[in-house]
Formats: structure tokens, sequence, C-alpha cells
């Protein structure tokens, strides 16, 4: 999961990560929100009515769903499940709220928290896009500021100053967490393996201390 304030930039690290790796694939998010300009309906969110995406809020098709200035913001059990069973890591962009949601499903799932560099960059970033009016900007703002107070409760914290070196902190992040002996899950049988090979070896050779 990868959460930051609106501006923080983890939508941009998501895209490198998943342009640069094939073993990454990114849970498309749905929205009520209308498209900005340039915004593809599947490939930046599945772009859902108000009435659509409470229905489905209903059927209980949403892994995690939250409402951010007014409008719902959600990822489908369906994308996650695509990603997980073509064998890859899915990437979630979401906000707090829905990362909390998301903890409870996925227990095991890895949590990295985006920082802005600073407070003037965030603002930079957010009156940059040319997208929203002062006032929306503002109350995206205080949000942020409430935001960063749930940066403790993730597994990791990367500060976004240079894209480029925070793409490369996530990724050694997936590396190392993919690693872990919890998350292989066919473990036993290569230990079981190793060690028949090794009996058998010790055996030929006549060693006396073949491992029980």
């Amino acid at each position: 999961m990868l959460s930051s304030p609106s501006g923080g930039g983890k939508s941009t690290i998501a895209r490198h990560l998943l342009d640069a790796r094939e073993d990454v694939t990114y849970s498309v998010s749905a929205t009520t929100r209308g498209k900005r300009p340039g915004e593809e309906e599947g490939r930046h969110y599945h772009f859902l009515s108000r009435s659509e995406f409470e229905r489905r809020v209903a059927a209980d098709e949403f892994a995690e769903w939250a409402e951010y200035e007014g409008n719902l913001y959600g990822t489908l059990r369906s994308e996650v499940e695509r990603g997980l069973g073509s064998g890859r890591h899915v990437v979630l962009d979401i906000e707090v709220a829905g990362a909390r949601q998301v903890r409870k499903r996925f227990p095991d799932s890895v949590q990295v928290f985006v920082l802005p560099p600073s407070a003037s960059e965030l603002i930079h970033r957010l009156t940059g896009r040319n997208t929203e009016p002062k006032d929306a900007i503002a109350r995206r703002l205080a949000i942020a500021s409430q935001e960063l107070m749930a940066a403790a409760e993730y597994d990791y914290v990367v500060v976004n100053d240079d894209v480029v070196e925070a793409v490369a902190q996530v990724a050694a992040i997936l590396d190392v967490e993919a690693r872990r002996v919890r998350r292989i899950a066919n473990l036993n049988v290569v230990i079981d393996n190793l060690r028949k090979d090794l009996t058998g070896l010790s055996e030929r050779l006549g060693g006396s201390d073949a491992p029980a």
C-alpha cells in the first residue's frame, strides 16, 4: 500500500514501479469524481456514478473504500484478486482511511507512507496542477495536515524529494519484504527437499551424523 497526502506523489511512484518492473501490477481504484484532463477510464481510475459505487459497496465488492472531499474512492476486490492471481505484487494507491480497512482484510500487506519534502513543495505541486480552485486546495492542505499524523501507523516512510530516489526506495522495500520467511509459500517444501538430498549424500559418503 502507498499512501500520502494529496500531492505527496504516491500515484507517480506507483506508475514508475509499474513501468520498471514486470513483477508488479497496479490496482486501479474506483471513484465517483469526474475525470481530470488526460485521465483515461480503466487506466487512472474506474469512474463510477455514485449510485453504482454505492451498489457495489452494498454487494461487498470493495476491499476498501472511503469518502474524500465529497467523492467516493475505493479498491475493488476483483482488481486485487486479478493481480494476485497473476503471481505479481499488487500496488495499492490509497488514502489513509482506506489503508486502515486493508490492514484488517490483508494483515500481511506492506504499508508505505510517502512524505513530501516540505510544506512549500506540497503547495507547489497542488497549485501546479491547475485543476482546482484555491478553496479546494486549501481544503486539501487541511486534510493533509491531519493525514500526516497517520504516518506512524505504516511500516515504512519514504520522503519524495526526488522521484527517482523515492521509487528506488520503494522498490528496495518490495524486494526485502518479498524475501521474508513468512512470505515464501513453499519454503517448507524447499527445505524438505534439501534435507533429503543432504541425507542421501551423507549416507553415500558413509557419514554417521545424517540429519534425522
